[in-house]
């Protein structure tokens, strides 16, 4: 889930038309939980193959992520690597949290009853599914990158060099690890029913700029990673009773957090390493950044074939891929 700062930081609302043009790193672990959270059937259950198979987050990637290229942007996949040593308690956690949802969700279809956010709550993420989401990814001409470590902090590297303009995710991680704009919502847009309401809402994509957000808060980025650990990451469990606002409050009136933990005096541990690790992740430059022609072939045997997708309808999308790219070979050659 990463830090929460969505009460500290401001957004402004942005068409998909204003990333025409613009490479996005978007965080491939977030995005596909976000696939298999909202891609369902009525009563909460993942679309699958007839072996069983979950097929959601494939359904997400190629039909949303045709929409995005199809208005111009341009999608490179970021994967996480190998887990900072530190979150491993938050991936037990997670794990725990998921098998609990699970039960519930059984317990609630057994009563007949309503388990859809339960359902939401299980999505689990496995091997086959990630080889899966690679496989069509690449099938789709669309690069992506494993990241060494943490996938936010990869797709943040690569913003601030320069080689994309954006990172798409619906976590504020990317901003601590020195990402210049976070664009949410990107794959997401529509309506989306508030948690225990009747009442939907219009979910649009929203940029943060992060020097602009440092400007106006009057904060040095590590300054706003040293909030963040404050309130909690995944990495630490944060202070006690203590919000955004609060240790906004606290940074502004004591400068750092070592001042802070010496006034509030709360042990923390390893927040020297933490915050280090926010400031200097691991990352690589090992990665090219390139569309490649679709291989409408190997998306419709792999979906339709394999996967029991619809044939007619993947392959009308694998061609749309196919002429945004031709239009685009097409454009780039009246240069030469």
């Amino acid at each position: 889930m990463g830090v929460d700062l969505g009460d500290l930081l401001q957004k402004k609302k942005i068409e998909i038309k204003d990333l025409s043009g613009k490479w996005v790193a978007v965080d491939a672990f977030n995005t596909l939980y976000q696939f298999l959270s909202i891609i369902r059937q009525k009563d909460g259950t993942p679309l699958m193959d007839s072996t069983g198979r979950v097929t959601s987050h494939l359904s997400g990637i190629l039909y949303r992520t045709t929409n995005l290229i199809e208005a111009g942007v341009k999608i490179v996949f970021v994967f996480d690597g190998v887990p900072h040593p530190f979150k491993a308690g938050t991936l037990q956690e997670r794990s725990e949290t998921r098998a609990k949802a699970a039960a519930a969700w059984e317990e609630a279809r057994a009563e007949g009853q309503d388990g859809f956010k339960y359902a939401q709550a299980a999505s689990r993420l496995n091997a086959e599914m990630l080889d899966d989401a690679q496989r069509l990814i690449s099938a789709m001409g669309l690069p992506f990158v494993e990241a060494p470590s943490e996938g936010e902090a990869q797709a943040a590297h690569m913003a601030a060099k320069g080689d994309v303009y954006i990172v798409g995710s619906q976590d504020y991680d990317a901003l601590l690890f020195g990402a210049p704009r976070v664009v949410r919502n990107l794959a997401m847009t529509g309506k989306r029913k508030l948690p225990k309401k009747n009442v939907y809402v219009d979910v649009e994509p929203e940029i943060i700029d992060l020097e602009e957000e440092l400007s106006r808060l009057g904060l040095t980025r590590k300054q706003l990673v040293e909030i963040g650990i404050m309130c909690g990451t995944d990495y630490n469990p944060g202070l006690t009773r203590v919000g955004p606002k609060t240790a906004l409050k606290l940074i502004i009136e004591n400068g750092d957090l070592e001042s802070v933990l010496e006034k509030q005096g709360e042990p923390m541990e390893n927040y020297a390493e933490i915050r280090e690790f926010f400031l200097h992740p691991e990352v690589t430059d090992d990665y090219v950044i390139k569309m490649s022609r679709p291989n409408v072939k190997e998306i419709v045997s792999f979906l339709a074939e394999e996967r029991d997708f619809d044939p007619e309808r993947v392959e009308k999308t694998a061609r749309r891929l196919e002429e945004v790219y031709k239009s685009g070979q097409s454009t780039l050659d009246r240069w030469f």
